[in-house]
C-alpha cells in the first residue's frame, strides 16, 4: 500500500510540472547551520523561485519565498512560524474579514444570558 502511495504521488507531481519549472537551474544556494542550531539558507532557481529563512530548529523561523504563478504574476509570501504555528503574509493572501452583523448579536445575546441549570429539563423527553 505504501508503494502505491509514493508512486501516485510522484506520478501527480510529474504531471503537475510546468516544463518550464522541469529546465529550471539553481543559480544561487546558501546554508549554515550552527552547533547551537541555529541556521539560514537561500536559494534562488532560473524560472523565478527563490526562498530565505533563519531560525532556530525546532523552535522557529522567519523567512519568505517566490515564485510566479500561472497567471505571470510574481507572488512574495513572508512568514514567521514559531510557537503559535505558520504566519504568513502577502499581498495574494485573504486576510481575517470581520464578523457579520448577525454572528455579533448572536454573541452578544449569549453573553447576556448565559445558560443556567433547569431541573425540569430532561435529555430523556427528547
Amino acid at each position: 500500500m505504501f508503494k502505491l502511495v509514493v508512486i501516485s504521488a510522484v506520478l501527480a507531481l510529474a504531471a503537475a510540472q510546468n516544463p518550464q519549472d522541469a529546465q529550471a537551474q539553481v543559480l544561487a544556494q546558501d546554508s549554515v547551520v550552527n552547533p547551537d542550531g541555529s541556521y539560514q539558507y537561500r536559494y534562488e532557481t532560473s524560472n523565478g523561485i527563490s526562498a530565505q529563512e533563519s531560525g532556530v530548529g525546532g523552535q522557529s523561523a522567519q523567512g519568505s519565498y517566490s515564485y510566479t504563478g500561472e497567471d505571470g504574476v510574481q507572488y512574495t509570501v513572508n512568514y514567521v512560524a514559531d510557537e503559535n504555528g505558520f504566519q504568513p503574509q502577502g499581498a495574494h493572501l485573504p486576510v481575517d474579514q470581520p464578523a457579520p452583523e448577525h454572528v455579533l448579536r448572536t454573541l452578544e445575546l449569549i453573553r447576556a444570558n448565559p445558560p443556567r441549570d433547569d431541573p425540569n429539563f430532561s435529555l430523556d423527553a427528547l
